[in-house]
């Protein structure tokens, strides 16, 4: 019997230990400081994803609403397409599931959600799934990424040099952007897969990186995972900016 009470007191002991006296690893996991608005470019996603995509749109669209550093940090709060009815119109134009057709196009808006939206969930702005998706919306507008891209005359089927892309969107916006490309092919540029814009938690645009850290971007802007196993922060020189549809070899 005293053993049993013995044995019980030291895990009893240890569980304390772990909870009060080792950083709360659950809790570190969760914190975030910035959002990433992550816009993908049709083409590139189909390319990567070696998926003959059914007439991919031909403007940039809506990947997600990231908070960095914060991954799935409520797994009972589940998807519901209910919450969003009002807002399915703008869904479909603007955050398609480019890869996957109906009646699975409603899954990847769930992934996004169960994955950050629940993260994103910490401010009362996006506490509800109406409010993730809507002000997502909003930001995506607000941006208007496509209009920018076109106004200063960088449009698909050229290659550009990242650092001119960088430079373009940071006169425009005020704020360094992060900018993912699919590796190169053989001899060929890296390509151009996603352009993402960073908010505050007060929803204000800043910077992705600060400006004195630039040169170790690789680690410091890949604080985000891009869901992709391929693409990764560009690196600086010519990148391809593909057509909307590839043409047939």
């Amino acid at each position: 019997m005293k053993s049993e009470v013995l044995h019980s007191l030291i895990l009893g002991c240890f569980s304390l230990c772990v909870y009060y006296g080792y950083p709360n690893k659950a809790r570190e996991v969760h914190e975030w400081t910035k959002l990433f608005m992550v816009h993908h470019w049709p083409a590139t996603v189909c390319k990567e994803a070696e998926n003959d995509c059914r007439d991919p749109p031909n403007y940039w669209t809506i990947h997600g609403l990231w908070p960095d550093k914060a991954e799935v940090c409520n797994r009972s709060w589940h998807f519901n397409l209910d919450e969003i009815k009002d807002l399915l119109p703008d869904m479909k134009q603007f955050w398609p599931d480019i890869i996957h057709s109906s009646p699975n196009r409603s899954q990847f808006w769930k992934h996004e959600w169960e994955k950050h939206g629940t993260c994103a969930a910490q401010l009362d702005i996006l506490n509800s799934q109406k409010k993730y998706f809507g002000k997502s919306l909003d930001l995506y507008k607000k941006i208007d990424l496509n209009s920018v891209l076109l106004k200063f005359g960088i449009e698909p089927s050229n290659t550009y040099q990242i650092s001119d892309i960088k430079k373009t969107l940071c006169s425009w916006y005020g704020v360094i952007p992060k900018i993912q490309c699919l590796p190169p092919e053989q001899e060929k540029a890296q390509i151009i897969g996603q352009i993402e814009l960073c908010f505050t938690k007060n929803l204000e645009l800043r910077n992705c990186t600060d400006p004195e850290v630039e040169s170790t971007k690789k680690t410091l802007m890949d604080d985000v995972s891009s869901e992709s196993p391929t693409l990764h922060v560009c690196d600086d020189g010519p990148a391809y900016y593909p057509p909307a549809e590839e043409p047939e070899n």
